[in-house]
């Protein structure tokens, strides 16, 4: 999706470190299967997938099973999950002929990649990350897996030498940490991953809260889903969603985030969605007030995510196109994991797996 008047440009947050290798452009992003998008994954990650993808990068984009069983789940609902994903994401543009998107767990490198690069980080380093120190805090028993997460999302994107990584500005931290696991193998084993660009969104993308509760970031986890729109939502729910939207006691149509995030959260929606700056959207409504300003942001919402819920619907009724997209991108994407891989084990002086089937080879010959 390109905006007309905002920047969907990403910043550069961390750029390459200096070396002599002059590394493939790719860029890697990962999405749990959870359940359906909201608002909040669209803007702030999938359509800029989309864009990176139209603008001819090789872009990997993986749905990370992995990582959703990290804490407690229910089983029947992951298969379902992984294809509701999976069709939401070539709905709203994902091109499997343009991008490789695959299912992590199918290729094994992850894991393997994954316990080579938990042997170069420590403890301590991985107990200060955010994400362990907020959910930990909630939990009686605290699984392995969720301290162990960073170091997969490490390998998830190393395993690929990525040298792009889009990310929301809550994910800094795990990225730096696959920054330094890239520097510690490169000083050890000699030079094998690039050290990515981390991408981060500088529109209003990343401003889009709750409804119900307009102090938070617009998410899944949230105990009142009347707080976020999913994109699976029919009109007449969004239309509610909408009209319930949390705002405040004025009546007039402003931008104002910090002392109105509530009406701004609705202004940064339409913004996202016409291509207009949230201001300019305020100049244009001056004269209704948040009751019929919240109609007309309603209805551009229904017009915007209808075929994208209809193409959903329809890919959905169509598992075995969704396999057949998910094997022929796990086809590409074990190319690139196996390759570094090998070259991985190689250097840290396990056998590499062709090797093994080379001396195989020998003796049965002999």
């Amino acid at each position: 999706m390109i905006l007309k008047k905002i920047s969907v440009c990403c910043h550069t947050l961390v750029r390459f470190c200096h070396s002599n290798v002059k590394w493939k452009e790719r860029v890697f992003s990962g999405i749990q299967p959870t359940g359906t998008l909201h608002l909040g994954n669209y803007f702030g990650a999938v359509s800029k997938w989309v864009q990176l993808q139209n603008e001819n990068k090789e872009v990997v984009f993986s749905i990370v099973d992995m990582h959703s069983i990290t804490l407690p789940y229910n089983t029947k609902d992951l298969e379902k999950n992984v294809y509701l994903m999976a069709a939401s994401l070539i709905a709203c543009g994902i091109d499997p002929q343009k991008s490789t998107l695959f299912l992590q767990s199918q290729v094994p490198e992850h894991t393997q990649l994954s316990w080579v690069l938990g042997c170069l980080t420590t403890m301590p380093r991985l107990g200060q990350l955010p994400q362990f120190k907020e959910k930990s805090s909630i939990l009686k028993d605290v699984p392995l897996g969720l301290y162990l997460y960073p170091v997969l999302q490490a390998a998830d994107i190393l395993l690929y030498k990525a040298t792009k990584v889009p990310v929301g500005e809550d994910q800094i931290q795990h990225l730096q940490l696959a920054h330094s696991l890239a520097r510690t193998f490169n000083k050890r084993f000699g030079e094998t991953f690039p050290v990515p660009e981390v991408l981060i969104q500088k529109d209003c993308s990343s401003r889009i809260r709750n409804l119900r509760d307009p102090m938070k970031k617009m998410s899944k986890s949230h105990p009142d889903a009347r707080g976020r729109i999913e994109i699976t939502d029919e009109p007449d729910v969004i239309v509610e969603k909408v009209k319930k939207a949390v705002t405040d006691c004025k009546s007039e149509v402003t931008y104002d985030p910090e002392n109105r995030p509530g009406v701004s959260t609705l202004l940064t929606m339409h913004s996202l969605i016409c291509g207009l700056l949230p201001e300019e959207i305020c100049e244009e409504n001056m004269l209704l007030d948040t009751g019929r300003y919240k109609s007309i942001v309603a209805e551009a919402l229904v017009e915007k995510f209808t075929p994208i819920r209809q193409e959903i619907l329809k890919l959905i009724d169509s598992p075995e196109y969704l396999s057949k997209v998910l094997q022929e991108g796990q086809q590409r994407a074990n190319l690139i994991a196996l390759d570094t891989w090998q070259e991985v084990a190689s250097k840290i002086g396990t056998i590499p797996n062709n090797k093994i089937e080379i001396h195989t080879t020998k003796i049965q010959n002999n």
